[in-house]
C-alpha cells in the first residue's frame, strides 16, 4: 500500500515544534493536541484515533453531551464551554462548525500554534494505513458504517470514523488493527474507513488508498454556487487517490455521480455499480422482499436480504458488500454480514409505536434533509409500510439549502399525505440570507402542488398537534439535520393519549 509523504497533499502550514521534538501535524505519540469542538461525531472519532496513537488529547464543546461524557469516561480531558486555550499545546484541531474569527483560532494565530481542520486531521491519520474514504452527497453515514460492520464480521478488523451513531458498532469510531490480518493486503497498515464530506471541499485533504463516489448532486450552493464547481470538486477528490499500481482504486456510481466528468484521466483502477446492465457490478433490487442482488459480467455473484427498506438503501448495501470483497472479504461472507445490519441512528430508524385514538401509529426518524433523500425515504417507508396516512415532520436545514433547491423540495414530498414545517434550523447562514427565505415560503410551494402541509413554528405544538390529529394505522416520520428529532422522542414519550404509560 502507497503512504503519502508529509510534504504531499495539500499544504499543512506545519513545523516541527523545537521545545517538544514531534512534528505536530502528523499525530506523533507525544503531541499536544487541543480540539475544539471535541463533542461532534467526526471530532470525537478523531480524538479518540488520536488519543489511541499516543497524541495527548484535549477539547472543548459548547454543550455537555452523551458523547463528552463518553470521552471523558475515557480519559479525555474535555471542558464544557470556551475558555482560553491552555499553554504548553503543539497543535489546535478544529472542527468544520468552529468560524475563522471563534477565539481559539484567534489565539493560536497570536500564538503561532498550528492550526488543522477535522478533515486536515483525519487525513494525517489515513496516513500510512489503508485510508477507504466514502463520499457523495448522500448515503456516506449508511455505506460507511455498513462497510466497517462486514470488515468486523470477517476478521479484517477495521478502523473508522463515522458521522453519526451505530449502535451494532458500538458508536461512530474505533481504532482497529495497525496491519491488515488477512486477504490480498495482509501485512499492509490497517483499513481506516471514513466519511469524506465535501462541503468546503475539506474532503481534498484526505489520503485515500480507496474510495467510493456514491452519487453526486447541487448541495452546498452557498460553498459551490453550480453543480459544475461541485463536480470539479469531487474530481479533485479522485484525482487523489494513488496509481493502480499503487493500489489506488474508485468504485463509483454508474448513474446519478457524474462519471463521464469525475473518471477521465483517472491514474487509479475505476470500477462501477449501478442499477445499469452496463455497470461493472449490476444491482438487483425486488422491493417487495427487500432482496438485493450483485451481478458480474452479466452472472449472479451474491444475494442477500436487507433489514432496511428502499431502492437508495439497497445502492449503499451493495456499494459496501463491493467494496468490502475488494478489500479481501468473501462475497458470501460480506453478504451474510450485509443481512445482519440493522441500520444507524436516525437513518430511517423505527423509533417503536405509539397508541392514539383508533389503534397506534409508528413512528420514524431519519436524517433526511435534501430533496433526494426526502423522496427516496418516503418513498420507501410507503411501499414497505403501506399506512393509512403518512405524516411527515420536516424541519429544513439551513436558509441558503432551503432557497436554493425550494423546487425540488416542492417535489419531494408527494408521498406524504401531510407535511408539518417548523422553522428553518439556523446553520452558518448570514442575516440577509435569512430574510430571503422562510419555512412558510416551503410550505406554498407544498400547498400549490396539492399537499396538505402547513407551518408550525414551535416544536412544542408540533407534539400537541400530533397527540390530538394521529389516529390509528397512521405513520410518523420526523425527518431533518437539526433538532427535529427531539419531536419523535417527545412524542413517544408523551403519555396523554397512552394512558400513562
Amino acid at each position: 500500500m502507497p503512504t503519502h509523504a508529509s510534504g504531499e497533499g495539500p499544504s499543512t502550514g506545519l513545523t516541527t515544534n523545537p521545545t517538544s521534538g514531534c512534528t505536530p501535524g502528523t499525530f506523533s505519540p507525544g503531541t499536544r493536541a487541543w480540539f475544539t469542538g471535541i463533542g461532534g461525531c467526526g471530532m470525537s472519532g478523531l480524538a479518540r484515533l488520536a488519543a489511541a496513537g499516543g497524541v495527548v488529547v484535549s477539547g472543548c464543546d459548547a454543550l455537555e453531551s452523551d458523547v463528552t461524557r463518553r470521552l471523558a469516561a475515557d480519559g479525555i480531558d474535555v471542558t464544557i464551554g470556551t475558555q482560553d486555550l491552555p499553554e504548553g499545546l503543539d497543535v489546535l484541531v478544529y472542527s468544520a462548525a468552529i468560524d475563522q474569527d471563534h477565539p481559539h483560532r484567534t489565539q493560536a494565530g497570536t500564538r503561532g500554534l498550528p492550526q488543522l481542520s477535522y478533515a486536515h486531521g483525519l487525513g494525517l491519520i489515513q496516513t500510512g494505513r489503508l485510508g477507504v474514504s466514502i463520499a457523495g452527497t448522500h448515503g456516506k453515514s449508511t455505506t460507511a458504517a455498513m462497510l466497517a460492520w462486514i470488515l468486523l464480521a470477517t476478521d479484517l478488523d477495521p478502523g473508522f470514523i463515522i458521522g453519526a451513531h451505530c449502535p451494532q458498532l458500538g458508536g461512530g469510531s474505533r481504532l482497529g488493527a495497525s496491519t491488515i490480518p488477512s486477504g490480498p493486503h495482509a501485512g499492509e497498515g490497517g483499513i481506516l474507513i471514513a466519511e469524506a464530506c465535501e462541503f468546503n471541499r475539506s474532503f481534498h485533504h484526505h489520503r485515500p488508498t480507496m474510495a467510493l463516489i456514491t452519487n453526486v448532486e447541487e448541495d452546498h450552493l452557498d460553498i459551490y454556487g453550480s453543480i459544475d464547481a461541485i463536480i470539479e470538486a469531487f474530481t479533485v477528490f479522485a484525482e487523489s487517490i494513488p496509481h493502480v499500481q499503487d493500489g489506488g482504486s474508485l468504485l463509483i456510481a454508474h448513474d446519478g455521480a457524474h462519471r463521464g466528468r469525475i473518471t477521465p484521466g483517472l491514474a487509479c483502477h475505476v470500477s462501477t455499480f449501478g442499477f445499469h446492465p452496463e455497470a461493472d457490478y449490476q444491482v438487483i433490487f425486488d422491493q417487495a422482499v427487500n432482496r438485493v442482488g450483485i451481478l458480474r459480467e452479466g452472472m449472479w455473484v451474491v444475494q442477500w436480504t436487507t433489514h432496511i427498506p428502499g431502492a437508495h438503501m439497497a445502492m449503499n448495501a451493495a456499494a459496501a458488500v463491493i467494496l468490502a470483497h475488494q478489500l479481501g472479504a468473501e462475497w458470501t461472507d460480506a453478504a451474510e454480514a450485509a443481512e445482519q445490519f440493522e441500520g444507524l441512528d436516525r437513518r430511517m430508524q423505527c423509533l417503536g409505536e405509539r397508541p392514539v385514538t383508533g389503534g397506534s401509529v409508528l413512528v420514524f426518524d431519519d436524517y433526511g434533509h435534501h430533496p433526494t433523500e426526502i423522496e427516496a425515504t418516503l418513498r420507501a417507508l410507503r411501499v414497505a409500510q403501506d399506512p393509512q396516512r403518512l405524516v411527515c415532520v420536516f424541519q429544513p436545514h439551513q436558509h441558503s439549502r432551503t432557497r436554493f433547491l425550494i423546487d425540488q423540495f416542492a417535489q419531494s414530498f408527494g408521498d406524504a399525505d401531510e407535511v408539518i414545517v417548523p422553522d428553518i434550523y439556523f446553520v452558518r447562514d448570514s442575516e440577509a440570507e435569512q430574510k430571503k427565505v422562510s419555512a412558510t415560503d416551503l410550505v406554498e410551494r407544498l400547498q400549490q402542488r396539492g399537499v396538505h402541509a402547513r407551518h408550525v413554528p414551535e416544536f412544542n405544538d408540533i407534539v400537541d398537534l400530533l397527540e390530538q390529529e394521529l389516529q390509528g394505522g397512521d405513520l410518523l416520520v420526523i425527518m431533518g439535520a437539526g433538532p427535529v428529532w427531539t419531536i419523535g422522542r417527545d412524542f413517544m414519550q408523551s403519555s396523554s393519549i397512552a394512558g400513562g404509560a
